[in-house]
């Protein structure tokens, strides 16, 4: 049996599945609260910072998981059919259509618990989603 790559000429496709391994990486996809959290936090980015979702999807500074010595770089090769993954797509989705409520009062900015990064350390966040923190 011979596999055959198929490509999707689709951008928006291409970039919602690269939202949701992103989504997915960050977050463990842990609960439906902390990927619709990080979903809000990427359309506040959009909206406030006029941002394509495409730039936002590309950026190593907004996401520390894309950078390959990040300890959660490894999450983003994710098989497609999961389960968990499934569920950021569908949140990414609803979130690109404009209908995903701000869960995270407009924050545009986050961290994990476990650094504190130097931006975040005269701040102070405005929200706690499990082991996340979110700032304006």
């Amino acid at each position: 049996m011979q596999l055959v790559l198929i490509k999707n000429p689709d951008d928006t496709q291409i970039t919602v599945y690269k939202l949701a391994r992103i989504v997915f990486a960050e977050t463990g996809a842990a609960s439906l609260q902390i990927v619709e959290a990080m979903a809000s936090m990427i359309y506040n980015i959009h909206i406030k910072q006029n941002k394509s979702f495409k730039d936002i999807a590309d950026d190593k500074d907004i996401f520390d998981v894309l950078n390959e010595k990040s300890p959660r770089h490894q999450y983003l090769d994710i098989d497609a059919g999961n389960r968990k993954l499934q569920m950021c797509v569908r949140i990414i989705k609803t979130m690109m259509h404009g209908n995903l409520k701000d869960s995270v009062f407009g924050a545009t900015k986050f961290h994990h618990m476990d650094v504190i990064p130097q931006w975040a350390i005269a701040r102070g966040y405005i929200m706690e989603c499990e082991y996340i923190l979110f700032y304006l």
